[in-house]
């Protein structure tokens, strides 16, 4: 369909490298396309699905963007309320997705819905749903705090029909596909996040080299040049993690606990590298001049975008079965 068809290794090794580009919106919006929207429709979708919108998703002709959040239900997927009643050959979707990134542009939305009544796990579908249906109404581009070059969405849905014959895999196993699906998502995050570490980390070592503060320069102050090598070696940690986990991956493993362990590390890393390195700038650190004070804003998202820390505890917990038996 296009693809090279290569390895999942490979996605990450383009991952790693697309966090040389000094912002976050960007890959992140790459990681839509190629680890976020597509890899159940990969997976799961008929051929002539997989013709229609897999094909011109990995040329580039196609924006794909994916519809799991809702108002009230961001990182609690079960909870989601959107439906998709099947009349006929058709679906009818009524309701809203919230946090849709790349939602004003996208050709085709991967959009999780409930197709029955069942227990919330198994109630579920994924649609390929095209976006220019009536119906369909992008109520906003929503307004940021970071990530500003990657547009983000609310859309609601009015009596949309799509042919059933758009449904990836089998009715009622979204849920499953979906959880599938956020693997691949996670460990591209964490991937993109590795070199905007490395170079927030670089860039505060040669400025508070030539800064100076009581006439010598910030860097050698014993406590700036040890938080910034136990920066660094926090990253390098996280490196391995993921690489052990895109292996065993690539092996047909179930990384889940891996994932969403090396999906944590990062979102709580990202966020300490930066407040760390911002600091050390001092006044500059709080301009919007420098690469430091992006990241600050772009990379707060890593801890709640694609499962919120919490979520990630709660899965590891459950992966190691600690938590209390009801």
């Amino acid at each position: 369909y296009g693809g090279m068809g290569l390895d999942f290794s490979y996605n990450i090794a383009v991952a790693e490298e697309l966090g040389s580009i000094r912002c976050g919106g960007i890959p992140m919006a790459i990681g839509v396309q190629a680890g976020m929207a597509t890899p159940a429709l990969t997976r799961f979708g008929s051929h002539e699905l997989k013709k229609q919108f897999l094909l011109p998703t990995i040329a580039g002709d196609f924006v794909a963007c994916l519809g799991i959040s809702e108002p009230g239900a961001g990182s609690d997927v079960a909870n989601i309320k959107t439906t998709a009643v099947r009349k006929g050959d058709e679906y009818v979707i009524n309701g809203g997705k919230m946090w849709i990134t790349s939602g004003t542009q996208a050709d085709w939305m991967c959009l999780l819905a409930n197709t029955s009544e069942g227990p919330p796990h198994r109630n579920k579908s994924l649609i390929c749903l095209p976006m220019n249906l009536p119906g369909i109404h992008v109520a906003k581009k929503i307004d940021k705090l970071g990530m500003r070059s990657s547009d983000t969405a609310q859309i609601f849905f009015e009596d949309v029909r799509v042919p059933c014959k758009n449904l990836i895999g089998e009715e009622g196993k979204g849920f499953t596909y979906q959880m599938l699906q956020f693997q691949e998502e996670r460990l591209w995050g964490v991937a993109t996040g590795l070199t905007p570490l490395e170079t927030v980390i670089q860039e505060t070592i040669d400025y508070t080299r030539q800064r100076e503060v009581f006439g010598q320069p910030v860097l050698h102050n014993q406590t700036v040049h040890f938080r910034l090598a136990e920066l660094a070696t926090e990253v390098e940690l996280l490196r391995s993690l993921l690489h052990r986990a895109v292996a065993l991956y690539v092996e047909g493993n179930d990384v889940t606990k891996l994932a969403s362990m090396a999906k944590l590390k990062a979102g709580r890393l990202t966020r300490e590298v930066t407040d760390s390195c911002l600091q050390f700038w001092g006044g500059m650190g709080f301009t919007s001049e420098v690469l430091v004070s992006r990241f600050y804003r772009d990379f707060r998202l890593m801890s709640i975008g694609g499962g919120t820390d919490e979520i990630m505890l709660s899965i590891i917990c459950k992966c190691m079965e600690i938590l209390p038996r009801k």
